[in-house]
């Protein structure tokens, strides 16, 4: 209806400028339906819960704990079944926030109505409103549904939530090209909108799920998330140990049948016995608890994370789509430039500060030089400041703080120049007067768009003197506006007079200067750019802003490529043979950042995408990990993310990621640790089957071991600092496997260690003809090198020196408990016949705790080979 005149939308809906009858409101009713979002279907809290089991790993415990009941080993079902309802209990509850973005839509629905039926106006409940009813909006009403204005006085609606305009946008009703933007249909009012002043009369062109915001409810039920990278690797993984599990199974069945002279059911009760403890069964407890632990750390680094596995994918990040208005700028307009006296003065400091200095060619002014100018912003003004806050219009704020910096208060000058009058702004005159008493005379303080007021001056203020206006200072202003405007400046022109007659308070005015503000930059942001390119990370702009404005921010933070707007994006077929080269997206609406997203997935990244609006929902929901603002940000935008900033900061993205990578690494520590031991165990007693041997360890020391030896340590480096460098280091590709570079740990480590394990049976056995002394002998050099793996595993990257050998002290205090309980178990008869343990020797002890650090060596060698031209930064 926008490319419509009044007079033609009004025919086409069938309507006129009096109303339909209620009769015909009715029948509409009964056609298009109630004005209303409808809910999709709410996910309930079972299915949360069952959502917990849809991990194959989780599947592979379960089957554990039924064969291991079923071998009456009762006390490793416990332990495990214990494990898998910590994990789907801790997961369900760290979760368990359904979806409500479409609830939140609903929210944003007007309550009543302005409507003319039967030529009467009435007020009406809003969901009965149809199409063809004309409207009546007055300032402080929210737009019922999307309407074709027929009338608009000073009409202003604040559209941020669903276009992303940071300014309220001015309406009008004349007919506008057919192909444009929502955020430029300036003859429209859109549903969910607030009229912040004005007022006008409209036709509803759409209601319901047809509105705009209605589109949107419809874009976000029909995003569905994908898997996160660690979902689908610990899914890959799962499968893997599956599929190991079995294979153990059928080849230590096989080779048992073969190489011993046993009953087929024995055979099969071991192998069966041998594959369940292959499975590292703390291994998803510890990964969830360091995802739980990730979100608290988070959290103290502004960052709320509403979706566990979103944790880890942040880490995973390759391109970062950040909004502009509040997220790389501070939301807060600034006056950086003023042109007084013929001079480009250049204003420092930033948002609602009152701090800041007054430079001409980086020397300070004198305040007397600008004080005229400023002060006619400060009292040509309607907003406050309240602290380092601004109450009303942003741009009329910056105006306050401006002053304010030259030791100019607005309340001090309200005082001294009482205000008596005021000739209010429309979008016609494009500016606004108004009237002041001094010391009983009268002056008039006018500002508006820089060329409206220079055509009401005939005078101009220089230096404290009031001079003729020539053509050729006429031409240096206009000059300096458009030099502010290419800057992205948004500005306006100032002017006063002497009032000698109340008939014209406006004409023959004296220019006093102009004012050129902007939303900058926050100051943290550049650094946090820097950071991204370092980390390999692309950081590109997404706004419903226009281009200049886009262009001139993007500038200020070392943003760099090219600019594309919303109207060239129609235009483009094949986004991503484009998205590489693309940094800058101004003029947006929903639908191309749904575009962008798929683009940029087509060439491999993995996607963060920030938004604020009822507009960025759908995105939200469509990106690898959806951004929401925390203070600026609606209800929608929230319930469709996966993370929450609470501080609405570009550099708390930066921190989240780099706490996502550190998450990563932590979980590669758990897998190198944990797997390693697993694979050791199970290559000493399928081997030692193989030889002819008995079996080198018993259930209950393999349980006693997985607890104790694996399980204390693994849990203490949960609370492991992170790897150092992080944020040097490229993003990770998508297919790498979660086990590369983990060489030293799960293939060097554990071949070391089954043969050292079958050499010190094989010590025992023969040499002393003991078997339980053999069997404790085996279960004590596998714990020992568990133990010192544990503290080789503080890093897989770097070695354990280099990161601080003892700084974990969880660690310290879990290997010591760990230690303690295996010299119990060896040196207290009662404690050790519980758990199959026989009393070794004091010398043979210290022996085997010796060599079991060779284990441990060999990784650190790896480790420094790898790394010993690199530079580690320790985190603490």
């Amino acid at each position: 209806m926008h490319d419509k005149t009044a007079e033609q939308a009004l025919k086409e809906l069938k309507s006129a400028a009096s109303g339909l009858s209620q009769q015909e409101a009715g029948e509409r009713l009964k056609q298009y339906g109630l004005n209303e979002i409808r809910e999709g279907k709410r996910i309930s809290p079972f299915e949360i819960f069952i959502d917990q089991f849809k991990s194959i790993v989780i599947w592979i415990l379960i089957v554990a704990t039924v064969i291991s009941a079923f071998l009456k080993e009762y006390i490793d079902a416990i332990v495990i079944l214990i494990i898998v309802i910590l994990i789907s209990v801790l997961g369900f509850v760290l979760e368990y926030r359904a979806e409500r973005a479409i609830e939140a839509l609903k929210r944003l629905a007007s309550l009543k109505a302005t409507v003319i039926r039967d030529g009467q106006r009435k007020e009406i409940d809003s969901r009965e409103i149809v199409i063809g009813d004309v409207i009546f909006l007055e300032t402080g009403d929210k737009v019922p549904a999307d309407a074709r204005l027929l009338e608009a006085f000073n009409l202003q609606t604040q559209e941020a939530a669903l276009t992303g305009e940071s300014q309220p946008v001015k309406k009008h009703t004349e007919a506008l090209p057919e192909k444009i933007q929502v955020a430029d249909m300036k003859n429209m009012a859109f549903s969910g909108t607030i009229v912040v002043s004005g007022r006008g009369k409209a036709v509803v062109a759409a209601t319901g799920m047809q509105t705009e915001i209605g589109k949107i409810a419809t874009m976000i039920e029909d995003v569905k998330p994908e898997p996160t990278p660690l979902q689908k690797k610990m899914d890959e993984l799962g499968k893997w140990i599956g599929k190991v599990v079995i294979a153990i199974a059928v080849i230590i069945f096989a080779v048992a049948s073969f190489f011993q002279e046993k009953p087929l059911l024995e055979n099969l009760i071991v192998a069966v016995a041998v594959a369940v403890a292959a499975i590292p069964e703390a291994l998803l407890a510890i990964v969830t608890m360091a995802l739980a632990i990730g979100t608290q750390r988070m959290l103290k680094r502004n960052a709320l994370v509403r979706r566990l596995p979103s944790v880890e994918t942040l880490g995973s990040t390759t391109v970062i789509c950040s909004d502009k208005t509040g997220t790389l700028t501070a939301n807060e307009m600034t006056v950086r430039k003023l042109f007084v006296n013929g001079k480009v003065i250049e204003v420092t400091g930033t948002g609602y500060e009152t701090k800041g200095q007054f430079l001409f060619k980086g020397k300070p002014v004198k305040i007397d030089e600008i004080k005229l100018l400023l002060r006619v912003g400060a009292l040509n003004n309607n907003a406050e400041l309240k602290g380092s806050s601004v109450i009303g219009d942003p741009t009329e704020g910056c105006l306050i703080v401006s002053a304010a910096k030259a030791g100019l208060k607005k309340e001090d000058l309200e005082t001294e120049f009482p205000r008596t009058d005021e000739i209010e702004f429309t979008s016609e005159r494009k500016m606004m007067t108004t009237i002041h008493n001094h010391h009983g005379e009268k002056l008039a303080y006018a500002k508006g768009a820089p060329e409206v007021i220079l055509r009401l001056c005939s005078y101009i203020s220089m230096n404290g003197d009031v001079k003729k206006l020539t053509d050729g200072m006429k031409k240096e202003i206009l000059e300096a506006n458009k030099e502010f405007a290419g800057d992205a400046l948004r500005v306006l022109g100032f002017a006063y007079k002497t009032i000698i007659t109340d008939k014209e308070p406006e004409k023959n005015l004296i220019f006093a200067g102009l004012q050129g503000m902007i939303d900058p930059p926050r100051e943290e942001v550049k650094l946090a750019i820097e950071k991204c390119n370092k980390a390999g990370i692309k950081v590109v702009m997404v706004t419903g802003d226009h281009e200049v404005t886009a262009k001139a921010v993007a500038r200020e933070i070392g943003l760099s490529g090219k600019v594309v707007t919303g109207q060239m994006l129609d235009e483009i077929k094949n986004l991503e043979d484009w998205v590489e080269d693309i940094a800058i997206y101004a003029r947006v609406n929903p639908e191309h950042k749904i575009k962008i997203i798929d683009a940029l997935r087509k060439k491999g990244h993995v996607v963060a995408m920030t938004g604020d609006g009822v507009n960025d929902a759908p995105a939200l929901k469509k990106a690898d990990i959806g951004i929401a603002m925390g203070i600026t940000g609606t209800d929608v935008a929230k319930e469709a993310s996966a993370m929450i900033l609470t501080d609405d900061n570009f550099a708390s993205i930066v921190n989240a990621v780099e706490e996502g990578r550190g998450v990563y690494d932590n979980i590669r520590k758990y897998i190198g640790f944990l797997l390693s031991g697993n694979i050791s165990e199970v290559l000493i007693i399928f081997l030692g089957i193989v030889f002819g041997l008995p079996l080198p360890l018993t259930a209950t020391q393999i349980l006693l071991i997985n607890l104790v030896t694996d399980g204390l340590p693994a849990l203490a480096l949960s609370a492991d600092p992170y790897e150092p460098n992080a944020m040097a280091r490229k993003p990770r590709k998508l297919d790498e496997p979660i086990f590369k570079g983990l060489n030293p740990f799960l293939v060097y480590y554990p071949i070391v260690m089954t043969i050292t394990s079958l050499l010190v049976f094989g010590w025992f056995y023969f040499g002393k003809d003991n078997l339980f002394m053999a069997q404790t002998a085996v279960f004590l050099t596998i714990s020992m090198f568990e133990l010192y793996q544990a503290f080789a595993s503080r890093s897989t990257i770097y070695p354990a020196v280099k990161v601080g050998l003892f700084r974990n002290k969880y660690l310290i205090l879990a290997a010591l408990s760990s230690f303690v309980v295996i010299a119990a178990s060896i040196f207290i008869p009662s404690f050790g016949r519980l758990v199959d343990m026989s009393r070794l020797g004091v010398a043979e002890f210290i022996f085997i705790v010796a060599i079991s650090s060779i284990g441990a060596i060999i990784i650190e060698l790896c480790k420094h080979y790898k790394t010993r031209n690199e530079a580690v930064e320790v985190n603490i």
